[in-house]
């Protein structure tokens, strides 16, 4: 049985953007239930107090969209006993270990000429947009595995924003939340405390000049227009998400009735 999830948010110190998505709208009236779906960063450096808190929660699956540099930059999740962890590599915003490597190392000059000038979202809206095209068959395991037996389920990648993100959303179309309040839980990652913390190579968290900083910020912040690009990607390449759904992931409308009896109220 599911555990009863604490209305207040857990104050977690080694787990970075974690959040319940029960509560939110459906175009048809009814909501997300609470304690079944939860999405955040990575769980490689949990303290023993956090995995006590996420052992209560009664996690069945815990999916991982990080990819192998990740994996090795932050380590792997921390076992939680009973859980079934998920290794779902998607693409990363940034395309990988070598610009994070420019990142860390504070390269002013290479990272004017990757981001500047609206470069850094641009790339961040082909990312979102490339996500949705090219991962079907991840985003398709993962729904169908939630419509089977993976529940209560845990969504995460480095920071829980742009790949945990669009995987929480596509679950949340497929329960026919409203597009408004998927777009509300995504922004939530933008809070202060929510947002990943990257380190310059030798030096401390705050070594980064703000210019670099102003640069790199496009790639930190939940933008409207990226998760928008997304959505419009789903319209334009199957005309929308029914469509999608059943063409794009194989997801069937029995499938989504199942998926809806376990996760809405």
């Amino acid at each position: 049985m599911t555990q009863q999830v604490p209305s207040t948010e857990p104050e977690l110190t080694g787990v970075r953007n974690f959040r319940d998505v029960g509560g939110l709208p459906t175009v048809d009236g009814r909501t997300v239930r609470h304690g079944v779906l939860f999405r955040s960063g990575h769980l490689a450096h949990a303290t023993d107090e956090d995995a006590a808190f996420l052992s209560s929660l009664g996690l069945h699956t815990v999916f991982d969209f990080r990819n192998a540099a990740d994996q090795r930059l932050e380590g792997p999740d921390v076992e939680l006993p009973g859980v079934r962890n998920v290794n779902l590599p998607l693409s990363d915003p940034a395309d990988g270990a070598e610009f994070w490597k420019l990142v860390r190392d504070g390269d002013l000059g290479q990272l004017r000429g990757i981001l500047a000038n609206g470069k850094g979202a641009d790339r961040m809206v082909v990312s979102y947009r490339r996500t949705v095209k090219e991962r079907t068959a991840e985003h398709s395991q993962v729904l169908h595995a939630l419509a089977e037996d993976s529940v209560p389920a845990l969504m995460h990648c480095a920071a829980g924003k742009d790949r945990a993100g669009i995987s929480i959303a596509v679950t949340l179309l497929a329960l026919g939340v409203e597009r408004e309040a998927i777009t509300a839980d995504y922004l939530e990652s933008n809070a202060k405390h929510r947002r990943y913390k990257v380190r310059r190579n030798g030096a401390p968290a705050d070594a980064y000049t703000p210019e670099v900083m102003e640069l790199l910020s496009p790639l930190f912040d939940a933008r409207t227009e990226y998760l928008a690009a997304a959505f419009a990607s789903i319209e334009e390449t199957w005309g929308g998400t029914d469509a999608y759904l059943e063409s794009g992931l194989g997801f069937s409308a029995a499938h989504r009735e199942r998926l809806r009896d376990r996760f809405l109220d």
